[in-house]
């Protein structure tokens, strides 16, 4: 005999009814209504009791040509708008800018100081996460681009005033800036044309001193020259004494030899023994010199006397007067002495007149850089209309939200646990069942 007894398989326990399980989340209402309200409770307390976070932002974008021409036009530092915006937005960005801000205008950042901090601790909190700095792209049109400056700041801080003055100060500080690297490219350009200005004027003192000693030089040869020629010439001059004294005397000799004592000639000479030679006149031509002799020995006599008496031969050669009148022109150099004379020596200095109109340019530069717009502040930072953080009707669904799979979650939970539990009390009940079976089941016999 067999049992007919069949247990339910384990397999229909593992099946999920879906129509149980949402029957069994309409029972549980209460769980989730729970769950949202509590959770949404919790969002509104949130939302409405922390600190409220505000945003303000301030656009600047590039200046006209016209507002940075007198800067440009100078020849002294090129800033273009475009490059006057990038370098006002670097002053925005930089570490050192903030931090000079946040010390000079201690007063608005009073919420930010705790006891124990520095100074530097407390800006960091601040920089850290406040200050946002979109830039300009950089293949963006010189009309397009722009500088915008976003600022999140907590309630009870003076963020509007913050923004606007830290905008403020990053434009003086760069036009500060700018100002120092004018007024230092200025000092170096008129240092280097002062060293130019020197090196001409070395360059004239050593040709004045070139000049001065050739001529001083030319004049010492021109002097030598003349006292040699002077020494030549009176040297000649003694000689032709000597040898006019030397053929007076010759002559002389002839003239007593033939008894010459008054000048006569050569016909005279010889018609004297004559007795009609006293009322003849005769006119005599000749091509010859006559002998000196010929003037008589009385003549002679006297010329050798005064040639013995001379003191100086000086007079009878016109070159020795022209000699002393350029020796004493030679005396002293009027050139020398102009040059000597000189008092605005830099009046003469060669290729200079462009260095002098460049300082003269340099130093009448008057660029009130006061004056000069960097940027142009598009959009000035305004009291906000309400606060950015936290979003009250968002923070408040989300927390309803997460109520309900909160509820899900904590009835999923349930659920499956109550499933196990049903699922290991059927397991347990089916292996009894088949241990039993087993025990009771006979084979079939046949009755005789």
């Amino acid at each position: 005999m067999s049992s007919s007894f069949r247990v339910p398989s384990v397999q229909s326990y593992r099946e999920l009814d879906v129509f149980s399980l949402v029957q069994s989340a309409l029972q549980q209402k209460k769980l989730f209504l729970i769950t949202i309200l509590c959770v949404g409770l919790i969002a509104a307390v949130y939302a409405f009791f922390s600190t409220p976070e505000y945003q303000v932002s301030s656009v600047l974008r590039p200046v006209a040509i016209n507002e940075l021409d007198a800067l440009n036009r100078s020849e002294v530092y090129q800033l273009p708008p475009a490059d006057a915006l990038i370098k006002v937005g670097a002053a925005l960005e930089s570490y050192d800018t903030r931090l000079n801000f946040f010390r000079t205008h201690q007063a608005l950042f009073k919420r930010f100081e705790r006891p124990g901090r520095t100074l530097e601790q407390s800006f960091e909190e601040f920089n850290r996460n406040s200050i946002n700095l979109v830039l300009p792209d950089a293949k963006a049109s010189v009309m397009s681009a722009y500088i915008k400056l976003e600022m999140n700041y907590p309630a009870g801080v003076d963020g509007v005033s913050i923004l606007n003055e830290f905008v403020k100060y990053a434009i003086a500080s760069e036009r500060e800036q700018i100002a120092a690297d004018v007024s230092v490219i200025i000092n170096n350009r008129l240092r280097e044309i002062d060293g130019k200005l020197a090196a001409a004027r070395a360059s004239y003192e050593a040709d004045k001193a070139l000049r001065i000693a050739s001529l001083v030089e030319s004049d010492n040869l021109k002097r030598s020259n003349l006292q040699d020629e002077l020494k030549a010439l009176r040297a000649q001059l003694k000689t032709l004494r000597s040898d006019r004294m030397a053929q007076l005397n010759e002559a002389i000799s002839i003239s007593k030899s033939l008894g010459i004592r008054k000048p006569t000639t050569p016909s005279s000479l010889g018609d004297s023994d004559n007795a009609d030679s006293g009322r003849v006149m005769r006119t005599e031509i000749n091509n010859q010199q006559i002998p000196l002799y010929f003037m008589g020995s009385d003549a002679l006599e006297a010329e050798r006397t005064a040639l013995a008496n001379r003191n100086t031969d000086d007079f009878t050669e016109a070159r020795i007067a022209q000699i002393a009148r350029e020796m004493q022109l030679l005396r002293s150099n009027r050139e020398i002495e102009i040059l000597n004379r000189r008092e605005q020596e830099d009046l003469f200095l060669s290729g200079v007149q462009p260095l002098r109109s460049e300082v003269a340019r340099l130093r009448n530069l008057n660029i009130d850089m006061s004056k000069v717009n960097l940027v142009t502040i598009d959009r000035q930072a305004l009291e906000p209309l309400g606060p950015v953080k936290p979003n009250k009707i968002l923070v408040i669904a989300l927390g309803l939200f997460l109520g309900l799979l909160l509820g899900i979650g904590i009835f999923l939970v349930r659920y499956f646990i109550k499933v196990r539990s049903e699922f290991l009390s059927v397991s347990s009940a089916s292996r009894s069942t088949s241990s039993s079976q087993k025990t009771i089941s006979l084979p079939p016999c046949k009755v005789g």
